[in-house]
């Protein structure tokens, strides 16, 4: 499958490498369809891009990396669309935005994706998580929740 991307040019996908979010993202309900991409220069950065349409690209990161203590609480049933046979195996990535003056987190809104049955959802999370948390900021304060 190919497609024309504003931010990568054009791009060879395999049917097998599409990542699909019943409900869209927020702010995005149509964009259903997208793919996983790393980043050739930064290890830490990948790009969610949709294939429905091909001016949207998402950084996203895996919180772990720069929030060492984050913590995703969220009730079962949110997940239960990923048809996740273990919950440890969910992949979890946060979508990166850049302001004028720092590069921020969404950490309230992860994407959670189930990557052998090729699902994704993004699901809000419980609890007091920021939606722009600054890189480079002390760490947000996070609770344990078992």
């Amino acid at each position: 499958m190919h497609i024309n991307t504003t931010r990568f040019g054009p791009i060879q996908i395999e049917s097998g490498d599409v990542i699909h979010f019943a409900e869209g993202l927020l702010g995005l309900p149509s964009c259903r369809d997208w793919v996983l991409l790393a980043d050739a220069e930064n290890d830490s950065l990948a790009w969610m891009q949709s294939m429905d349409r091909p001016e949207i690209a998402l950084g996203v990161v895996s919180p772990r990396r720069f929030v060492p203590s984050y913590q995703m609480r969220v009730a079962r049933r949110e997940l239960e669309p990923l048809r996740l046979d273990d919950v440890q195996a969910a992949r979890v990535l946060i979508v990166v935005s850049k302001t004028e003056r720092s590069i921020t987190l969404n950490l309230k809104a992860p994407l959670v994706i189930n990557l052998s049955r090729r699902l994704g959802r993004q699901v809000v999370t419980n609890g007091d998580l920021p939606v722009q948390y600054v890189l480079g900021s002390a760490s947000p304060a996070l609770r344990k929740s078992a």
